[in-house]
């Protein structure tokens, strides 16, 4: 699904990733810990092809992205959802416009807009939100739009960077159950946080990045990290 072959990325002096090495499988869920500065975001973007390795090679779905053209790179781009910290939602459109805008990228027709984005409202707890804007919706509700826009496709992956970061503890455990919900409809997950609770509670695959260097790779939620 996502291969990392010997991958190396530098900024100016600074290595960002080193050397890296791993397989993600379809269907897992997969968190990525490590301390402020450490390689996550590095790590993301090359899945995402924003940014290419200096050395080795990012391939997502037995596909090298080295080896995409920009056409392909949109495709592979619409086949992962993404969910953030600050949610990113369109201030100016309600729930159901911020969701539908997502569909309406794709030119699914108004007919399967009407028809699904419902269904995912209601599968997220917010059908009594369709119409309301950002502005009137909790911080929960919000990445619950949010969650909803990212996998409202289906995409095969879901990246979700600190999902949970402007969160309380029972909202963000809320959340971590919808994650863990898309993760079991076939969709892998991989999700950066600093949340050391949440990935000990969730007993998942855990990939620890230090200074650029992935230290662990392992199954059981120990986050590991004095941050």
């Amino acid at each position: 699904m996502i291969d990392f072959k010997n991958v190396t990325k530098v900024y100016a002096d600074t290595v960002a990733l080193k050397n890296a090495t791993l397989h993600i499988d379809q269907g897992d869920f997969v968190f990525v810990v490590g301390p402020t500065g450490s390689g996550k975001s590095t790590f993301i973007k090359l899945i995402t092809k924003e940014i290419e390795p200096d050395e080795g090679e990012v391939s997502v779905e037995g596909k090298p992205l080295s080896k995409m053209s920009n056409r392909d790179v949109a495709f592979l781009r619409r086949d992962i959802g993404m969910v953030f910290q600050d949610f990113k939602l369109l201030e100016n459109k309600t729930v159901f416009e911020n969701v539908s805008f997502a569909m309406e990228v794709v030119r699914c027709s108004k007919k399967t807009i009407d028809r699904q984005v419902p269904q995912m409202l209601s599968v997220m707890g917010i059908e009594d939100k369709a119409n309301n804007f950002p502005s009137e919706l909790s911080a929960g509700e919000q990445q619950r739009v949010a969650i909803a826009r990212a996998i409202i496709n289906n995409p095969r992956i879901l990246i979700a960077d600190e999902p949970t970061g402007n969160l309380d503890p029972e909202t963000a455990w809320e959340i971590m159950q919808l994650l863990e919900l898309v993760n079991k409809r076939g969709t892998t997950v991989v999700m950066v946080t600093h949340a050391r609770d949440i990935v000990n509670r969730m007993n998942k695959r855990v990939i620890a990045i230090d200074q650029g260097t992935i230290i662990r790779d392992s199954r059981g939620g120990d986050y590991g990290f004095d941050d």
